[in-house]
């Protein structure tokens, strides 16, 4: 089972164009990083904000929020609500299984069209950051995203924080990091009635 302390924010409309040249200069290690396209498919399960489960790239991954974890402010404009999952994989290695042809026909499995950006933080033992490339392997960090989103052709968009590491660090592995990115620009308010995880969004889409 992976662990991680998670803060995230959704907004209808398209991502502004201000804040991804910001996120582009100010938090990508290269800024002429290429954004990364996939689709995702969730299951949509009524009044269970804290399951998720969706097929990516040919597994199944299943999310329990395990605690909420409080309200967590950076400056006057931006607040959000930290929670803490739990995350398992199921992969088939023959592809027979876990794929989304099998299930997009069934209306509670909801098709996710995601273009993000994603930066990758080390958190030093005295809370220092460094933006690292991704293929490094890190005891303790944060992973940063901003992610364009349509389902049923809306357009949504996401600001996520996914920090890791040894159980008596990993709040504060996501707050400093949060704390490190918001520093450079807090002239995008982002606001707690806008911050939940993945499952609630599809309730707020929900027909």
């Amino acid at each position: 089972m992976l662990i991680s302390n998670e803060l995230r924010w959704f907004y209808p409309g398209k991502l502004p164009e201000n804040m991804q040249m910001w996120f582009q200069q100010h938090c990508l290690v290269n800024p002429s990083q290429p954004p990364e396209a996939r689709e995702d498919v969730y299951l949509y399960s009524p009044g269970c904000d804290y399951l998720g489960i969706k097929l990516r790239q040919g597994r199944l991954e299943v999310k329990w929020r395990q605690a909420e974890l409080g309200v967590m402010s950076f400056g006057d404009l931006i607040t959000g609500k930290a929670e803490k999952w739990g995350k398992w994989l199921c992969e088939d290695t023959n592809a027979e299984s876990f794929q989304p042809a099998m299930v997009l026909g069934n209306p509670v499995w909801v098709s996710v069209k995601k273009v993000r950006y994603s930066q990758l933080f080390q958190v030093f033992a005295d809370y220092a950051i460094q933006p690292v490339t991704a293929k490094e392997r890190l005891n303790n960090g944060c992973s940063v995203e901003i992610t364009n989103l349509v389902v049923a052709e809306n357009a949504w968009w996401s600001i996520a924080f996914e920090a890791f590491g040894e159980d008596s660090c990993i709040r504060e592995n996501l707050q400093a990091t949060a704390k490190w990115v918001f520093h450079t620009d807090r002239n995008f308010p982002l606001a707690i009635a806008n911050s939940y995880a993945y499952p609630h969004w599809l309730e707020v889409i929900s027909p």
